[in-house]
């Protein structure tokens, strides 16, 4: 078998996104585990291929050959799958389901790594019994009438490039009243706090808006009904409230929305976001808050507000919503209940939006699988369907102020899909986006060393990355889990056009790096350097936490000779 780690094949798509059939999640199941064995494995060691109309890849220490049939070739290797994948068993074909290539994928790994995970399949397991009970509730849901709740909402099948995208601790009998995806809403538990016994930074005015203290020498702690659920048994916590140090409230207040992320809430009519502890796996990571984490949130609001403010004056259009304060339980030092009842108050979008303005999170627009009125093909049915303007638009609002964060001001953003709202006018077109969520933003420490040298030790570590790390984390998140994804959906809609997107992608990039001198790291992207892709199934095999991620180099179409469509 002729082996190529790059495939530019000109095979096109068959079929719109919204022409799709309805996708099953033992299909996308195993698209999802190809995709990160492409990715990880098998390219790196030149081991995939195209033949004719299907994608080949081998596992060569199981000596197994896997193919499946293309709908789309990538030219960055995201490629497009359909129907089933199959092995190569003597001289036949013969189909297998994501259970079977799951246990593939286990032995492929056992055997480059030299240790097992025994947690892999059962994890595989429960991503796609989240996707199946997802889809079976949402076919008799009512549908959610507000666009941008919809977009928060809609991300059935989650990450293409991770093993379990939907893997979530419990039964789903657990989490069916708090998934995005079921379309759920709910009131929050709240506990008066003796005022000693809680730990809080920060301006919470939002927080304590939604239910104010009823008696002065307490404080209102709002927690996730789940997460109280999964801490009501602590012995420090129901000590405390037999002494009466804290009160239960109950359930009460307005309801708010889970967005993507599960454990952050939004109140639309407060317009106000509370990112919550929960005691879950979700993905890859038990989702709770840190000590540090939660201190951070509060020095990184106050150092990156004004670097912001600075860059949206300069690339109108661009914001990031604030984190002004938390507050959490501060009980004897039980680490299990200051982390696990922490929350982190996220201002809303009104601030930032002009009139006539839609927001949308970018990771609907972008989905593969869309399951809403926010897939950027219903945006572009709004308007002309000019898909390289519509692209040009996008790009110009995206890439400047994330570079120049970086490159002049030393502040590593996170503007991966789940990270970004996109702001949409009645035409469709992007004209706004708004960054959020500062748990995976970070600090160049040549840039704000003196500012770092006052905090603690176990605040200040946490919050930086040196320049290597943090160029990856920006390369990564904003053009391989953004760029690359976007772009992936339009090219779905017309397959001709992927030079020609990737041409304006690279005419943007030129153009911010001629207003910045040209930094080095920019100079070797436009030359055509690989791209830094997060090893998402290599992490979840190493059971590791994102913070220990590695990346794997992915092919660059930047240094390629595009034909460019727009002017500069």
């Amino acid at each position: 078998m002729t082996t190529s780690a790059t495939v530019t094949s000109t095979i096109t798509t068959t079929a719109t996104p919204t022409g799709q059939p309805a996708q099953s999640a033992d299909t996308v199941t195993a698209h999802t585990l190809l995709n990160c064995l492409i990715r990880e494995v098998s390219a790196p060691e030149h081991q995939v291929t195209v033949d004719e109309d299907h994608l080949l890849l081998r596992l060569p220490r199981c000596d197994l050959l896997l193919r499946t049939r293309l709908r789309r070739a990538s030219v960055i290797g995201a490629h497009r799958f359909q129907g089933p994948v199959q092995r190569l068993d003597d001289a036949t074909w013969v189909t297998i389901g994501w259970r079977e290539l799951a246990g593939y994928v286990q032995d492929e790994l056992e055997l480059r790594t030299g240790m097992a995970n025994d947690e892999f399949l059962d994890q595989v397991a429960d991503s796609r019994e989240t996707i199946r009970t997802a889809l079976e509730h949402r076919a008799h849901a009512e549908p959610e009438t507000n666009l941008y709740l919809t977009s928060e909402q809609a991300l059935v099948f989650g990450h293409r490039f991770h093993p379990t995208p939907k893997a979530r601790t419990g039964d789903p009998a657990d989490w069916l009243a708090y998934g995005p995806e079921t379309g759920a809403r709910f009131r929050l538990r709240y506990l008066a706090v003796r005022r000693h016994l809680v730990r809080e930074e920060g301006d919470l005015r939002e927080l304590d808006a939604l239910c104010p203290p009823a008696d002065p020498g307490f404080v209102t702690l709002p927690v996730h009904p789940w997460q109280f659920r999964l801490l009501r048994d602590n012995h420090r916590l129901r000590a405390a409230m037999a002494a009466g140090e804290i009160g239960d409230i109950g359930v009460s207040g307005p309801e708010l929305v889970p967005t993507a992320s599960v454990r952050t809430l939004y109140q639309p009519d407060a317009d106000t976001f509370l990112k919550f502890s929960l005691n879950v796996r979700l993905t890859n990571c038990v989702r709770k808050h840190a000590s540090y984490e939660l201190s951070g949130a509060v020095v990184l609001n106050r150092l990156v507000q004004p670097v912001m403010a600075a860059l949206a004056e300069r690339f109108p259009g661009c914001g990031l919503l604030a984190e002004p304060g938390y507050r959490t339980l501060d009980a004897d030092d039980d680490t299990a209940l200051l982390e696990g009842l922490g929350v982190i108050v996220r201002s809303g979008l009104g601030p930032h939006l002009r009139p006539g303005v839609t927001p949308l999170l970018a990771a609907a627009i972008a989905d593969e699988y869309p399951t809403s009125r926010a897939h950027v093909s219903h945006l572009l049915a709004r308007g002309d369907g000019d898909v390289l303007a519509w692209w040009d638009a996008y790009v110009r609002l995206l890439l400047p102020p994330v570079l120049a964060a970086y490159f002049e001001h030393g502040v590593v953003l996170e503007p991966h899909l789940q990270n970004v709202v996109v702001g949409v006018n009645a035409d469709g077109m992007p004209v706004q986006i708004l960054f959020r969520d500062l748990e995976g933003t970070k600090l160049l420490p040549r840039h704000h060393q003196h500012t770092l040298d006052t905090l603690p030790e176990d605040v200040r570590g946490p919050l930086t990355y040196d320049a290597e790390r943090g160029w990856n984390r920006v390369a990564y998140c904003l053009l391989v889990n953004h760029v690359a994804e976007l772009l992936g959906a339009l090219a779905d809609l017309e397959p001709a056009l992927e030079p020609a997107l990737w041409g304006v992608v690279r005419d943007r990039l030129d153009a911010y790096a001629r207003t910045a001198a040209v930094p080095p790291r920019l100079r070797a992207l436009l030359s055509g350097v690989p791209l830094p892709a997060k090893a998402n199934l290599l992490l979840r095999w190493a059971r590791q936490a994102d913070r220990h991620a590695t990346y794997v180099a992915l092919p660059s179409p930047l240094g390629m000779d595009f034909p460019r469509e727009v002017t500069p």
